[in-house]
C-alpha cells in the first residue's frame, strides 16, 4: 500500500499519533547523532504557548514542518527537485483554503513558507487530513510528499532502514520498536541504539522533545 501523501491523505496518522511519532523519530536521531546540526528530524515540545513542532532538514534544501497546537495540526513540506517546485507556483495557492486556526503558519519565517510544494492540515474535530488543491500530474509524486513524508507510515522498520543508509549504522529493531512505543528511555535502550553514548547525556534533548523518561 503506497505511504502518506497528498495523493493518499488516508495513510497520515491522526494528530496525536503524529506527534507521538515524529518525537520518538527525534528521539533516535538525538540518540545516534549527539550533534543537532547533522539530524534528520528535531522536535521542539515547547515551540510557541501550547504549540510544538516537528521538522524534517535533510541539509539539501529539502524540508517539512509540522506545527501542533490546540486546534489540529499543520504540515508544510519542500522538496526542491519536485515537478511542483520547477512550476514556482505563488505560495498563496498553496494556503488559500487554510483553516484560520493556522493562518499564522503562512507567514512564520522559521517555516520558509515561500518555499512550498506540498501543504496539509486538519482541525482536531476533522475526520481527515485536508490538502492544497492543485492540479498534480495524473501519477507519480509531483509535489514531493509521498518521498518526503515516507517516514509517517508508523513502522519501525522504515526508520531502521533509513538510518542504515542515512547514518551507515544498524539500529536494535527492539529498541526501536521501544522508542516508537514511547516506552521510558533506560541505558539499556540507549546502547542499543548507540553504545558511545548513554541516558544521562541525553537530559536536554529529552526535554526539548517532551519525550517520557
Amino acid at each position: 500500500m503506497p505511504g502518506p501523501s497528498t495523493r493518499n491523505l488516508s495513510q497520515l496518522p491522526d494528530v496525536f499519533s503524529l506527534k507521538r511519532l515524529l518525537q520518538s523519530v527525534a528521539m533516535l536521531d538525538a540518540i545516534i547523532c549527539p550533534e543537532w546540526a547533522y539530524r534528520y528530524y528535531s522536535f521542539s515540545a515547547n515551540w510557541a504557548t501550547e504549540e510544538m513542532m516537528g521538522s524534517m532538514r535533510n541539509g539539501e534544501g529539502d524540508e517539512f514542518f509540522v506545527l501542533f497546537n490546540s486546534y489540529g495540526a499543520f504540515i508544510k513540506g519542500f522538496d526542491h527537485e519536485s515537478m511542483v517546485a520547477s512550476l514556482r507556483l505563488p505560495s498563496e495557492q498553496f494556503y488559500r483554503d487554510l483553516p484560520r486556526p493556522f493562518a499564522a503558519c503562512c507567514s512564520e519565517p522559521a517555516f520558509s513558507p515561500q518555499d512550498v510544494t506540498f501543504c496539509m492540515w486538519r482541525l482536531s474535530e476533522a475526520p481527515a487530513w485536508s490538502s492544497a488543491r492543485l492540479e498534480l500530474a495524473a501519477s507519480g509524486d509531483s509535489d514531493g510528499s509521498a518521498h518526503l513524508l515516507s517516514i509517517l507510515d508508523c513502522s519501525p522498520d522504515t526508520y531502521r532502514q533509513w538510518a542504515a543508509e542515512y547514518y551507515q549504522r544498524e539500529v536494535s529493531p527492539q529498541a526501536t520498536i521501544a522508542v516508537y512505543e514511547h516506552r521510558a528511555l533506560t541505558d539499556e535502550i540507549v546502547a542499543a541504539i548507540n553504545p558511545t553514548t548513554d541516558l544521562a547525556s541525553l537530559g536536554e534533548d529529552i526535554a526539548q522533545i517532551g519525550y517520557p523518561t
